[in-house]
């Protein structure tokens, strides 16, 4: 290995070291927790298959997410059943049915949402701080919207869910304006011509994540359309991740929220 990337990778070490100890004098994790995680190491080989991010939260604040689909059912179980373990909870997106049937009597608390097809345990009582409000165009955006809340109300962000506000209809957007421009992100869910994007960028002063779905006729070419406006718009502030990402739009929404939500606490 280069010596410059051995160092680098001895520094980070010492970062997420300092960062545990730091968490445990704060009284934010146990002893336990503290020991467990000096007793594995930055991964974990499962085999040929997979290799975990054991100190994924440690260096960048959100844990090991699994995708589900593809996914061979002994290899999903397994995935599934050790990062419950290691973090005691999960999260898995673009899950199936038959995927739940194989981990709802091994794991009881598995919740599974056949409209997002989010799978996961869940902390109770986990407090849900900021806010991120989690737009739709129409309710056919609903599906990617919820894999979007969801995503965000995991990592520790609080949604205010705004369905069914498209340009079609545009007074209905304008009713919950205020809702919409009191968050710390805004998320713009839309198929077709995906102009809900445009529109919430030039009635919010945060950055409003687009989302193109790909829901639509023929021309919409299964959310390039969408995919093309947003990525045109002449509004400021917005920032599009690929077709149908409702993760990624509730990952990012969360990173801003935090910064949000630090901001609001100086």
């Amino acid at each position: 290995m280069d010596g410059r990337l051995l160092s680098f990778f001895k520094e980070r070490y010492i970062m997420e070291t300092r960062e545990i100890l730091t968490r445990f004098k704060n009284n934010e994790i146990s002893l336990e927790e503290a020991e467990h995680y000096f007793r594995k190491g930055p991964f974990e080989e499962m085999g040929e298959y997979a290799k975990l991010d054991s100190h994924r939260e440690i260096r960048s604040g959100f844990p090991e997410v699994i995708f589900c689909s593809r996914k061979a059912d002994e290899h999903f179980v397994r995935i599934f059943q050790r990062l419950y373990e290691d973090n005691g909870e999960v999260l898995g997106t673009r899950a199936s049915q038959h995927q739940y049937e194989l981990v709802k009597d091994l794991l009881p608390g598995v919740e599974y949402d056949e409209l997002s097809h989010i799978i996961k345990i869940e902390k109770k009582n986990k407090e849900l701080k900021g806010k991120i409000a989690v737009c739709t165009a129409g309710t056919a955006d609903i599906s990617v919207a919820e894999e979007a809340a969801q995503t965000a109300e995991y990592f520790g962000s609080r949604v205010e869910r705004i369905y069914d506000i498209g340009v079609s209809g545009i007074h209905r957007l304008l009713s919950r304006l205020d809702t919409i421009q009191d968050a710390n992100c805004v998320i713009a869910v839309a198929g077709m011509e995906g102009a809900l994007a445009s529109v919430l960028g030039g009635l919010v002063d945060k950055p409003v994540i687009a989302v193109p779905t790909s829901v639509g006729y023929g021309a919409s070419m299964n959310g390039l359309s969408a995919l093309l406006t947003m990525i045109n718009s002449c509004a400021n502030g917005i920032a599009v991740v690929n077709i149908d990402n409702g993760y990624g739009a509730g990952y990012i929404a969360t990173q801003i929220n935090r910064l949000g939500i630090r901001e609001q606490e100086k």
